[in-house]
């Protein structure tokens, strides 16, 4: 019982270092909570003009659930805590400690849990978001499509099991209510749009 609760304590510790603000750091760039939607993600990071730091950004949060979810397996948790685990690492990028509990909106590292737990799955996800952002240029709505259509493949395309499917749609309710005020910008035409 101690290990399985200190695998998701650290996990969620893990979750909570934030890619986006190291980064910009890193870069001697602005703070990514201050500038445009002032969300420490890889497209605000990408708002400043440079896409390298994007990028690492991008790398950063999804290798940490990746890393965190590679550990566990390793040390031969259950499903049970493996879901625990790839739901502590978002739920701390989301609402991190280190941050006074004001951080992203998990969709990297959501696509990291995936390709921990199904490759395939997230490689189908990333390219719906890729799509849907290529057509449209919002972040938000790319994620938006993305998020929904995890559960959806998870459940009738690759058949896995339930706890997985279960992670899937709570992970994509968690990405939905992240992206409330998405949500109402995009319906009434005022989200901040990638210009292309």
């Amino acid at each position: 019982m101690i290990n399985q609760l200190l695998i998701i304590l650290f996990a969620y510790l893990v979750g909570s270092i934030s890619s986006g603000i190291i980064v910009s750091r890193f870069f001697n760039l602005p703070d990514p909570r201050t500038i445009g939607s002032k969300n420490p993600g890889a497209t605000n990071v990408m708002r400043s003009g440079n896409k390298k730091a994007a990028i690492f950004t991008l790398l950063g949060d999804l290798l940490k659930a990746i890393f965190v979810l590679a550990i566990a397996e390793y040390l031969g948790f259950d499903d049970l805590i493996i879901v625990c685990v790839a739901l502590a690492v978002l739920i701390g990028h989301i609402y991190p400690i280190f941050y006074k509990f004001r951080g992203g909106k998990g969709v990297a590292t959501a696509i990291g849990i995936l390709i921990a737990l199904n490759f395939k799955l997230a490689l189908i996800v990333l390219s719906i978001w890729l799509i849907v952002f290529g057509i449209w240029r919002y972040s938000s709505l790319a994620a938006i499509v993305a998020a929904i259509s995890a559960p959806f493949f998870g459940i009738f395309i690759f058949g896995d099991q339930a706890l997985y499917c279960m992670a899937y749609s709570l992970i994509t309710i968690i990405i939905l209510f992240k992206h409330q005020a998405n949500i109402k910008k995009l319906l009434s035409g005022t989200e901040l749009k990638f210009k292309k």
